[in-house]
């Protein structure tokens, strides 16, 4: 953690703080309501934007206590958040729960199907673990369009009922806003903790040589369930907000090439590090919408048929290029970037 010169933990309270000083303070109580006025100084398609990018941290931060901490792959998170999604949808329009007793039991209920999907890394790891996930990436949507589709709605797409509070219901943009970004703001804090708890010491121990965790007396089979548990959990949660984010449910938003985007948002924005999920979303959902609106400028120097494809392909492509090129030049990804920064800023301008 960077902090000025001079500063000096005389309590363990202090040194165990993760915001240390009157200035880290300062700026961090500016940036919230600087992040939370957000509605009041932006356009609606902007926002439409963050929110997006709001949910995405969510679910990359399960990612990253799965991947990022406990060193174990996982190809299903896209699918892990139809589970919560459509937990959510059939609990209130069928049940008639309200939103915010259906979305705490949806996660719940993905968390326990994460456990499931989990039991097999008690015995394999690396690349089998990656297709055991990879299966339940196939099999949920499979479920979900074969099984019941009277309620699910099959390969349909199903209306999300709008969240209401006090008669006030949660249509817009601007006040689905204050929903994502709460949950966004909340589960980085909690997951930043959690990372400097001794459930976060033993997931890097498992990560970096499992074998040395458990002669310590870390129990593997628990820490590696726990993982699995929270990371579904994360991506539950972060379904039930693309939900009302989307206002409909379609089993094409839950694709695989979905869980690979996540994968590389991680690669780009730093694997284990909290400030890393926030800049791989940030950089590659931003990269996304840039995508977007050069495609078509892009296409004009083309014919029709080359013009489409560049269109549709161009996203990909770009995505690929910018993982490939942190995997050569920086594999540690935003986050390392953003270190050796505050390193030179502190000691600036005496460098030597």
């Amino acid at each position: 953690m960077w902090r000025p010169c001079g500063a000096i933990d005389d309590t363990y309270e202090k040194d165990l703080a993760i915001v240390r000083t009157r200035l880290q303070w300062g700026g961090m109580l500016a940036g919230l309501i600087a992040l939370f006025l957000m509605p009041y100084y932006v356009s609606g398609v902007t926002l439409n934007t963050v929110n997006h990018i709001a949910i995405t941290i969510v679910a990359l931060h399960g990612v990253n206590i799965l991947t990022g901490m406990t060193g174990l792959i996982t190809l299903g998170q896209a699918a892990f958040m139809a589970v919560g999604a459509y937990s959510m949808t059939l609990m209130i329009e069928f049940w008639g729960w309200s939103f915010w007793a259906a979305v705490p039991v949806a996660t719940l209920i993905t968390g326990l199907v994460g456990i499931v999907v989990g039991l097999p890394s008690i015995r394999i790891k690396g690349f089998y673990l990656a297709m055991a996930t990879l299966a339940a990436q196939f099999i949920i949507p499979w479920v979900i369009m074969n099984v019941r589709p009277d309620l699910t709605g099959g390969t349909d797409t199903i209306t999300v009922p709008a969240p209401s509070l006090g008669g006030f219901k949660f249509i817009s943009q601007e006040s689905i806003f204050y929903i994502c970004m709460t949950v966004a703001v909340l589960v980085t804090y909690f997951t930043r903790n959690l990372q400097r708890s001794r459930f976060g010491r033993a997931f890097v121990a498992i990560r970096d040589n499992d074998l040395a965790a458990e002669i310590m007396g870390i129990g593997i089979i628990r820490y590696k369930l726990l993982s699995f548990f929270l990371c579904s959990l994360y991506a539950g949660l972060a379904g039930c907000l693309y939900a009302i984010w989307m206002r409909g449910l379609s089993v094409e938003h839950f694709t695989l090439n979905e869980s690979i985007w996540y994968l590389g948002m991680l690669i780009v924005g730093g694997m284990g590090s909290v400030p890393g999920v926030v800049f791989g979303a940030v950089l590659i959902r931003g990269l996304n919408i840039l995508v977007l609106y050069i495609g078509p400028y892009v296409g004009n120097y083309f014919d029709a048929a080359t013009a489409t494809a560049i269109e549709l392909g161009m996203g990909p492509i770009v995505f690929g290029l910018v993982v490939l090129g942190f995997l050569i030049f920086e594999p540690r990804g935003l986050a390392r970037i953003f270190e050796r920064f505050k390193a030179f800023y502190r000691i600036w301008p005496f460098s030597y």
